[in-house]
């Protein structure tokens, strides 16, 4: 019977280390989601100073 046991116990081992492993996956899907997210709200804020950045310029070119 102590066979039993050891099996038992290296089954619940490797069933650990895979639960383990498919969580990691998910916490990083979440956070490669967060990462994209926040790079497309960068893009979007530098878009935004560019055309602000093209209207300054238009504006001192008018003024010279």
């Amino acid at each position: 019977m102590p066979a039993l046991e050891l099996a038992e116990v290296i089954l619940a081992v490797i069933i650990g280390t895979l639960a383990a492993i498919v969580y990691s996956l998910r916490v990083l899907i979440l956070l490669e989601r967060r990462v994209a997210n926040m790079e497309s709200n960068i893009q979007k804020m530098t878009s935004k100073v560019l055309k602000e950045e093209i209207v300054i310029e238009k504006a001192l070119k008018r003024k010279r």
